[in-house]
């Protein structure tokens, strides 16, 4: 490519970013020691603290202004003046974003003026009296940024002067930023692990709590990125410096910008460029060696033990899903083992995530090292391992009782505050004595309801870009979740300390093992969060708020949870056979299934379905139904699991949801992608996705069959369309299936993957379809008008009684009756019920 184009074409797409640009509540900028505003390149604008809108955040302490008479014909206009404190000084902003974090950038240019030499300035920087820095002297060009969380209306910034005899010494500052960053820029959750020399554990601290400092920004794979390419306003600087053996890294990189809607990250995480760059593997000549990492070394001071390590992700390299395994070592500790982004970041490929972790540095040590290498889990051929960004923080305080709180209360006030509020309290105290000494007289006893978090319930949050789960806890009745609780200790005994041996399953939340409960001597599957998996902890309360409070036999049930020392741990009913994929494909130690189980699995997973839509007000909307999330019992019975990413439908008012997009590649509704307005019929798509995958017996997505067939739906349909279904039959049952029932199944399932949501059909309407496909099958019901159901044709149905809607399958919501077979008396059961509608 042209280089001038080039250059357009980063400029425009610079501006681009910049138009989107985080707009801050609380915004101070401000050009210290000059009486004149400074506009930068990003087209901020830095008030001089001389000035009538800068001078009122000066308010104690002596200081001059200080301009420099030679300054570099390249030196930023920033630095051309300063502010000098010959004694304790502060700046003081006024909060609006209060319990927000904040971020604060203190500029440091020294330079030589008549009086002064900046570079021999020494001080301390204290934020509402916690110490940012202690005896700091800057003998270059430094720029030191801090995050924390105020929960006071006034922030004030102290400089004071450390200095030699006489109190000659003093203090300066060249430019403040202080604005407030998004949200949920840090988030305090379960999950977040602590690597230590020895080993890694839960970090039980909040994040929040600490203020973070600075202290690298990289743009792995990818050139530095100045403040006007970022929304955050800040530089990332290469990674080569960092390469602890630079061949054994490649740079890979992508045109195409980064979609954070499906991700865990947005732009203010960090911006497009790094997320469309960044260090694989460098395999050369195809070679099959793979046993080694990429590694970094990160200096970091001795004295400074722990820091917050972000990482960034996004699969740029995979030309597939499900293709990318790779594990992360911090210090020597795996961190995080057997990464696979295209679940993490909700089955998309180049979609951006991060990954948070608290180091803690063994003693005297100055680096921290960070490596990515291949998984086993990789095959022999895809092995690869990537990084897309880091960022190392230096924890610098704890806070123990409450963000930046600000200071210079007068003794007396607070000590009136304390005698006062003690009498005001010993008042209250003696009046609810008195009240409920006087209620026990006029009332019975009564016991008291819990209120929901006695359980241990925490708010669902959002996490960087994904969605808040919307689904409303279960009424959580007079003892709250308690019934559901099971102890930790209990599931370290049922699953032996959690034993590999047991493993049955692993995925984005955790991993899975076969266990049987002692108190009860029944099998389940206990499924365990992984550390640092941030999108966890809403997928974790997801799944019990729905599954607490909707029953079905053809619905995984949820026999309980833990939620203790951090842990996140789903324990569900055991399933003997596993998921419907693994009887279609991709093992072949399973027989394959005849035609008509698979045509009485589809009728039981779309009664689930059913169900989950019609079987409250609003409904429940799945948005991740795939043939690994319908799972197969001892007796072949299909139900329908994992409810980590569900909502409430919609309101009787409204026609949909706006959310995010979320779900897995090659199931994805196309109308929800565009318009990232779900609806029930966005799972009646994905359904129609796996009744082909159920037909011809191949993935929903397939990169090593030819450009025509890699998307099942797309060549699926064309064949439908083609009235030529039967070519692309799993070969195992083509002879088995009857003519009419495989049409019937062909059009359900088309009609299920119509373009627009209105034309496709209900699940009610699919689940109608599909029984009547099992009766011209099985040819178990006598048609009228003497039809016959084995022509092709369509038989007459007996029409359903008088109330009921024809094609309409009602389902009981307590259908636990343990009728699972699909016989002749059963076949249309569902057309006579208006239960569950």
């Amino acid at each position: 490519m042209d280089a001038k184009l080039l250059h357009y074409l980063s400029v425009h797409f610079s501006i681009l970013i910049l138009s989107n640009a985080f707009t801050p509540q609380d915004n101070y900028l401000i050009n210290c020691g000059s009486a004149t505003s400074a506009t930068l390149v990003d087209n901020r604008h830095f008030a001089g603290d001389s000035s009538e809108n800068g001078s009122s955040h000066l308010s104690e302490g002596k200081s001059l202004s200080l301009t420099n008479q030679n300054p570099s014909p390249n030196s930023p206009l920033l630095y051309s003046t300063a502010r000098v404190f010959t004694s304790p000084s502060t700046y003081t902003f006024n909060i609006k974003n209060i319990n927000w974090t904040h971020l604060l950038r203190l500029h440091f240019a020294p330079f030589k003026s008549l009086n002064y030499d900046l570079s021999h300035g020494k001080l301390s920087v204290s934020a509402n009296g916690v110490s940012l820095l202690t005896n700091f002297v800057a003998n270059s060009t430094v720029l030191k940024e801090f995050f924390f969380t105020v929960d006071e209306e006034d922030l004030e910034i102290l400089f004071t002067p450390v200095g030699g005899g006489s109190g000659s010494g003093f203090a300066y500052v060249n430019a403040i930023e202080l604005f407030s960053v998004p949200k949920d820029f840090f988030v305090d959750s379960a999950g977040i692990a602590l690597i230590n020399p020895d080993g890694i554990q839960e970090f039980k601290r909040n994040i929040t709590s600490h203020v973070l400092e600075t202290v690298h920004r990289i743009n792995v794979g990818g050139p530095k990125l100045t403040p006007f390419n970022d929304t955050l306003w800040r530089t990332w600087i290469p990674d080569e410096d960092f390469l602890v053996l630079k061949t054994a890294a490649k740079v890979a990189t992508t045109n195409d910008p980064p979609n954070y809607e499906l991700g865990g990250a947005t732009r203010e995480t960090a911006p497009d460029n790094v997320y469309m760059t960044a260090q694989q593997m460098n395999v050369v000549n195809d070679s099959l060696i793979f046993h080694f990492n990429i590694t970094w070394d990160f200096p970091v001071g001795a004295d400074d033990p722990m820091h917050l390590v972000r990482l960034h992700f996004s699969d740029i390299v995979s030309i597939a899903l499900n293709t990318l395994y790779f594990n992360v070592y911090i210090n020597g500790v795996t961190a995080y083992k057997d990464v696979d982004l295209s679940v993490l970041a909700f089955h998309q490929l180049a979609s951006p995530y991060y990954i948070d972790f608290v180091v803690r540095n063994a003693k005297d040590s100055d680096i921290v090292r960070i490596s990515v290498g291949p998984s086993d889990l990789s095959s022999t051929l895809r092995k690869n391992a990537i990084l897309n960004g880091v960022e190392i923080m230096r924890m610098v305080d704890f806070i123990s009782s409450s963000p930046l709180k600000s200071r210079g209360k007068s003794t007396w006030i607070v000590v009136g505050s304390v005698v006062g509020g003690f009498f005001a309290i010993s008042f209250v105290f003696l009046a609810i004595l008195a009240l409920l000494k006087c209620k026990k007289k006029k009332r019975p006893k009564k016991t008291k309801p819990r209120r929901a978090e006695s359980a241990g319930w925490t708010s669902l949050r959002a996490y960087g870009a994904s969605s808040h789960a919307t689904i409303s806890l279960a009424s959580p009745g007079p003892y709250g979740y308690s019934g559901l609780k099971i102890p930790f200790t209990d599931l370290q005994s049922a699953t032996n300390n959690f034993d590999k041996n047991l493993v049955i399953g692993s995925g984005g939340f955790g991993t899975v093992y076969k266990a049987i409960l002692e108190s009860n001597s029944i099998k389940v599957a206990v499924k365990r969060g992984m550390p640092g998996s941030r999108q966890g902890l809403p997928e974790f309360h997801t799944e019990i708020a729905v599954l607490s409070r909707i029953r079905h036999r053809h619905l995984v049930s949820l026999v309980g949870y833990c939620e203790e020392q951090s842990e996140m741990i789903l324990v569900y009913e055991y399933m003997e056979k596993g998921p419907l994929r693994s009887h279609l494909y991709g093992s072949d130690s399973l027989q394959p299934l005849p035609w008509k189980q698979r045509l009485e699995i589809c009728i039981g997973a779309a009664r689930g379905l059913h169900y989950l839509h019609t079987g409250s007000a609003q409904g429940i909307i799945h948005r991740d139904i795939k043939s690994t999330n319908i799972l197969l019992d001892e007796n072949y019975v299909a139900k329908v699991a994992d409810f980590g990413l569900s909502k409430s439908g919609p309101c009787l008012n409204e026609t949909h949801v706006s959310t995010g997009v979320k779900g897995s590649f090659g199931y994805l509704d196309p109308e929800y992608f565009r318009r990232q307005q779900l609806t029930d019929k966005s799972d009646v798509y994905s359904f129609g996705v796996v009744l082909f995958e159920v037909l011809c017996a191949r993935p929903a997505v397939d990169p090593l069959l030819n450009r025509e067939e890699v998307n099942l739906a797309e060549w699926a349909m064309e064949w439908q369309k083609k009235g030529l279904i039967e070519k692309i039959v799993d070969p195992f049952i083509v002879d088995e299936i009857k003519p009419s029932s495989l049409k019937k199944f062909g059009e359900t399932a088309e009609k299920c993957l119509a373009e627009y949501g209105v034309d496709r059909p209900t699940m009610g309407d699919v689940l109608w379809n599909l029984e009547y496909a099992y009766q011209l099958q099985t040819n178990e019901r006598k048609r009228e008008h003497g039809i016959d159901a084995d022509d092709g044709s369509e038989a007459a149905v007996t029409p359903p009684p008088m109330g009921v809607p024809a094609r309409r399958g009602g389902v009981d919501a307590d259908s636990d009756d343990g009728t699972s077979d699909i016989s002749s008396s059963r076949v249309f059961s569902q057309l006579i019920t208006n239960e569950g509608r």
